[in-house]
């Protein structure tokens, strides 16, 4: 009898070890759906889609992203930007979401789809004051809204090889009317290659990246802001277009420190067309925060060709 009890214990025991382990395994399983990731960044020079955001100056990055195991992703991610470009701001803040999936019977072969922001904490067109301006105090666009922007994208992968197409949902970093545009710019687009290319030597990747901006409409010659203020025209080199090619060709390398791992670094070529719009006699390229006398010193080519170097760490 007493080794019945005996036996009788011993096997709940096992029993409830078991049951155990194995809620811990499930809770595990559980926690392992999630996953939560860190970087961040410096970069000699913060190009987006072959654009100088930074005025060609080195700046701080970082971000944090989730996962889930079934393909949803979100995060947020922070850059210094230049108030040259973004008047009375120097942080862009990016947030986003969406899905990534793998589609079926082709193996390789992924899809996304998401929704992107960029916004720009304390700047707006309201600020806009161009050094070429008359009075370079004067605000010339008052009823000018945020630069903040939204878009979807799509994209596909295989292998080393993706593609995406981006699509504002709102205007393009606030181009309409009010900021001397001929038109609402929601529905602009960018369409961008990008290949990351493992090599045989030394765990080096090789990047190479290509991109196509077209915007739903073009500067109006005729605006005049309130209050009549005119830029003079010897300035501007009149280019009204600016839609644009830019690509981006280099090497990364993932490295350790020590006994820290998740080191990347890289050196990239970047470069883009349209100088008579991006480049200095351009619009683009003009300062929009009226500080300076020099119309040369607040302006700058911030699509030519440069070489940036990055140095970064994801935990």
């Amino acid at each position: 009898m007493r080794q019945s009890i005996l036996l009788t214990a011993v096997l709940g025991a096992l029993s409830f070890a078991q049951v155990s382990y194995a809620a811990e395994e499930a809770k595990e399983e559980a926690k392992s759906d999630w996953t939560a990731t860190g970087n961040v960044s410096f970069v000699s020079d913060y190009y987006s889609r072959g654009i100088s955001q930074s005025w060609h100056k080195p700046t701080a990055q970082g971000g944090m992203d989730i996962t889930h195991s079934s393909g949803f992703y979100a995060g947020v991610w922070g850059s210094g930007v230049s108030p040259n470009t973004y008047p009375d701001s120097t942080t862009e803040i990016d947030i986003y979401g969406g899905y990534n999936g793998s589609v079926p019977g082709i193996e390789g072969l992924g899809w996304s789809a998401g929704l992107y922001g960029y916004l720009y904490p304390g700047g707006s067109w309201k600020k806009y004051r161009a050094s070429n301006a008359v009075n370079p105090n004067d605000v010339l666009t008052p009823k000018g809204g945020s630069w903040d922007t939204y878009e979807a994208n799509v994209g596909l992968s295989y292998g080393w090889l993706s593609g995406k197409l981006s699509y504002t949902l709102t205007d393009w970093w606030g181009a309409d009317k009010s900021t001397g545009w001929d038109g609402s710019t929601k529905g602009s687009t960018y369409f961008e290659l990008n290949a990351a290319y493992p090599l045989p030597w030394w765990e080096l990747t090789l990047v190479a990246h290509v991109g196509r901006l077209n915007v739903a409409g073009k500067l109006d010659k005729s605006f005049s802001p309130d209050g009549g203020l005119n830029l003079p025209s010897t300035s501007i080199s009149g280019a009204t277009n600016p839609d644009y090619t830019d690509w981006k060709i280099g090497l990364s390398k993932a490295f350790k420190i020590g006994a820290t791992e998740g080191w990347n670094a890289g050196v990239y070529w970047v470069e883009s067309d349209n100088s008579r719009y991006w480049g200095e006699n351009g619009y683009g390229g003009t300062s929009f925060n009226g500080k300076g006398t020099s119309t040369k010193a607040q302006s700058k080519n911030l699509n030519d060709g440069r070489l940036v170097l990055t140095v970064g760490r994801t935990f």
